[in-house]
């Protein structure tokens, strides 16, 4: 007889409610999100490292554990940095304790395996198996071949430090009935963030830079949007509704205008409702598609979509790396060379050989080679003035960096097939 237990997603298709699930943060499951933690991983309120936390590994999950069945556990406050953007803005980055860290990513593991199953097809961010080219792919088809004539381009403000924890507790509970579990999601919520030496209440959102956040935030917009697009949006409506969601970002394509302004304000009214809010600067109502003979066009996930044609003057949605990506793009690669001015040549171009592969492996998608072109002999351009301004006593000539480039720099490539037709 076997008495393997039962996975999680298999116990999730059978059961409404799930129970004994705090039992599974045990220390096996402990050791194993140890394992995974990253070496470069800066520390939180704590200080605690993982090479500092491994030397007495054994008895510091053991003791964590312990303190966990006694629930004598409670996270520690978030650790709150700001790192620069290129605009001269900061960007606030949340960074847990070392246990925290390690708690959460095992109830984070837990998580996705009882929601994958009850999860709808129409969302894509954070989840095993899906990524951010799966959607570009959808949007593509859809347009091209459902009759979509307007796009309801949405965002919502703040969303993340804005997510109204009393619902999110409400949701969870509708699936979860192991309060022990529960009891420890709300102790993350509630941990609080250090600012600069100060304490601060955290009293909405999602915990910052948690790895229980993605997977918490999709729980939320599972209920607040997807169940609700898909069972009383589409329902209400006269023609027909599409809609995709990636993490916060999502994207809604109708056959017809009126049903794309009833739906804009009917999210007026269900965000109010979860304590969430549009944000009217970024949100629009466009025509798009085959039959629109206007030159509007949307960023979604980096990628800019235009109506455009083949050579043969066929309808095509022509899909293009973002211009307002590439600023910031070009701005980062600008930075990180002043940085490397001093550092070995062949150095820097391996490494500028890595970022740009990273760079082909999003943006590399049909129909954008012009544009990975286009941004790969920006960085050559700005790599020989680099290389131009160490005042070498041999000056850097063109010649010489190309034999240089094309050594170490491998060209452009499609890595990503979007069309399906």
């Amino acid at each position: 007889m076997d008495h393997k237990p039962k996975s999680i997603r298999e116990i999730s298709l059978k059961y409404e409610k799930l129970s004994t699930l705090i039992n599974r943060v045990d220390l096996a499951h402990l050791w194993q999100a140890h394992d995974e933690q990253s070496q470069r991983k800066s520390p939180g309120v704590d200080k605690v490292t993982k090479e500092l936390y491994a030397e007495h590994l054994m008895s510091n999950l053991e003791n964590l554990v312990d303190r966990m069945k006694r629930f004598e556990y409670i996270p520690l406050p978030v650790k709150r940095v700001y790192i620069p953007k290129f605009n001269g803005k900061l960007r606030p980055l949340g960074l847990p304790s070392y246990e925290d860290r390690l708690v959460q990513k095992v109830m984070a593991d837990i998580l996705i395996e009882l929601y994958e199953p009850r999860f709808l097809d129409c969302s894509y961010g954070f989840r095993p198996g899906r990524s951010a080219h799966d959607v570009i792919r959808y949007i593509d088809s859809t347009v091209m071949h459902q009759g979509v004539n307007y796009v309801l381009e949405a965002d919502i403000k703040g969303f993340f430090d804005n997510l109204d924890q009393d619902w999110l507790m409400k949701f969870l509970q509708h699936d979860i009935s192991d309060k022990n579990f529960l009891r420890y999601i709300k102790r993350f919520l509630k941990a609080g963030i250090m600012d600069e030496g100060q304490i601060l209440e955290s009293d909405k959102g999602a915990p910052q830079g948690g790895l229980i956040s993605p997977i918490l935030s999709n729980v939320y917009l599972h209920y607040v949007l997807d169940l609700w697009v898909e069972k009383v949006v589409k329902r209400r409506t006269k023609g027909r509704v599409y809609y995709c969601r990636f993490a916060d970002d999502f994207l809604l394509m109708t056959q017809r205008k009126d049903d794309a302004e009833n739906i804009m304000e009917w999210l007026k009214e269900r965000f109010n409702q979860f304590g969430l809010e549009l944000a009217e600067d970024k949100t629009r109502i466009l025509p798009f598609g085959r039959f629109s003979k206007t030159k509007d066009k949307f960023d979604f996930l980096g990628f800019t979509f235009v109506n455009g044609k083949t050579r043969t003057g066929s309808y095509r949605v022509a899909i293009i790396s973002s211009r307002k990506k590439l600023k910031v793009k070009r701005l980062a690669v600008k930075e990180w060379l002043k940085k490397r001015i001093n550092q070995p040549m062949v150095e820097t171009l391996k490494l500028i050989n890595l970022k740009l592969q990273g760079h082909y492996n999003y943006y590399g998608i049909n129909g954008n080679m012009k544009a990975i072109v286009g941004f790969m002999w920006c960085v050559h351009r700005m790599t020989l003035l680099m290389l131009r301004r160490r005042g070498q006593k041999r000056p850097m000539t063109k010649q010489r960096f190309a034999e240089l480039w094309d050594r170490f720099i491998k060209p452009p490539r499609i890595t990503k097939t979007i069309w399906q037709y």
